[in-house]
C-alpha cells in the first residue's frame, strides 16, 4: 500500500506534517533558530548523512521555510535563513521543546534553556489563554466548521452540540 500524500490533503495541518513530519526536518529548524545556517554546521550538530541533510534541507527550502542564498562574503558557499514562514514557526517549536522538556528530559532537566537576548530572561511557551487572562484548556474545545470547511467538516462540526458531548464523555 503506498504511503499518504499529506502534502495534497485538504487538512493545513496534514499538509504540515508532509512539511515538518519527517523526523529530521524539526531538528533542522531547531538548529536554524540555534544559530546554525551552513550545511557543515547542521551536519556536524546533527550527525546527519550529508546525503540526507541534503534531502532534508531542500524539502524546508521547496516548502518555504528556509532560503538558500549566497554566504555573506561572496564566494560559492551559501547558507540557510528563515524565511517568514520559518520564523512564524518558531513559537511552535518553543512550545514543542517545552512540552518535551516536561516529559521526556532525565532527572537532570533540559539539555538546553531558551534565553531572551534582549534581557536574558527565559523564553516560555505562551499558554492559551481568554481576554480575561483565564487559561484555556483541551476540556473548553468546541470545533465548528470554518470558512474553508466543504460538506464533510460542515456535517460534521456544524451542531456545536456533538463535539460539547464528546467533551463531556471523556
Amino acid at each position: 500500500m503506498a504511503p499518504t500524500d499529506f502534502a495534497n490533503m485538504p487538512c493545513p495541518v496534514a499538509r504540515s506534517m508532509a512539511m515538518l513530519g519527517e523526523r529530521w526536518a524539526i531538528l533542522l529548524m531547531r538548529e536554524v533558530y540555534y544559530g546554525s545556517s551552513r550545511f557543515d554546521e547542521f551536519e556536524k550538530h546533527l550527525g546527519i548523512a550529508p546525503n540526507i541533510l541534503s534531502a532534508r534541507l531542500k524539502t524546508l527550502v521547496e516548502h518555504g521555510l528556509l532560503d538558500k542564498v549566497p554566504a555573506p562574503g561572496g564566494g560559492a558557499r551559501q547558507v540557510y535563513r528563515l524565511t517568514e514562514m520559518g520564523r512564524d514557526f518558531f513559537p511552535v517549536y518553543v512550545s514543542l521543546k517545552a512540552w518535551a522538556d516536561r516529559w521526556l528530559a532525565d532527572e537532570k532537566g533540559p539539555l538546553t534553556v531558551l534565553e531572551d537576548r534582549r534581557d536574558g530572561g527565559e523564553i516560555v511557551a505562551g499558554s492559551l489563554t481568554r481576554p480575561d487572562g483565564s487559561t484555556i484548556t483541551v476540556d473548553d474545545l468546541r470545533v465548528r466548521p470554518g470558512p474553508g470547511a466543504g460538506r464533510y467538516l460542515r456535517d460534521r462540526f456544524g451542531d456545536a452540540s456533538v463535539t460539547e458531548a464528546a467533551h463531556e464523555q471523556a
